[in-house]
């Protein structure tokens, strides 16, 4: 799948606000909250909030379709310097724990810098 311009540096699950391992059913809660919120009738037509809306139900296009979302996960276009650890971790936690399978061992100096970050943002 060649990248669609439209979709190129976006990242679905933020405009979403969800995590990246949302269910289907968050997703669809969270893409009616802010379809709700950025419609355009709302706003009086404004041309920002108008392309809010459009990368939302983009987003949400992608998202809420089990084979497009797939695809999107493993073609999409990845800024990993835009990502903190935990938010990088997060993302592509799906592919490192099938690192596993190589050998790699589970426990490791990213473990625990998760755990860590993880213990610091619950506080």
């Amino acid at each position: 799948m060649e990248p669609n311009e439209n979709s190129t540096h976006k990242d679905y699950y933020k405009i979403l606000e969800v995590d990246y391992d949302a269910t289907d059913e968050k997703i669809r809660l969270n893409y009616r909250k802010l379809a709700l919120k950025w419609h355009p009738d709302k706003h009086n037509g404004d041309s920002d909030v108008t392309a809010k809306f459009q990368e939302i139900n983009e987003a949400y296009k992608v998202l809420s379709d089990p084979a497009k979302r797939l695809e999107y996960d493993f073609t999409g276009i990845y800024e990993i310097d835009k990502y903190s650890l935990s938010e990088y971790l997060a993302r592509f936690k799906g592919m490192i724990l099938t690192c596993n399978g190589l050998g790699i061992s589970q426990t490791s100096i990213w473990t625990e810098q998760l755990t860590d970050t993880n213990d610091l943002a619950d506080e």
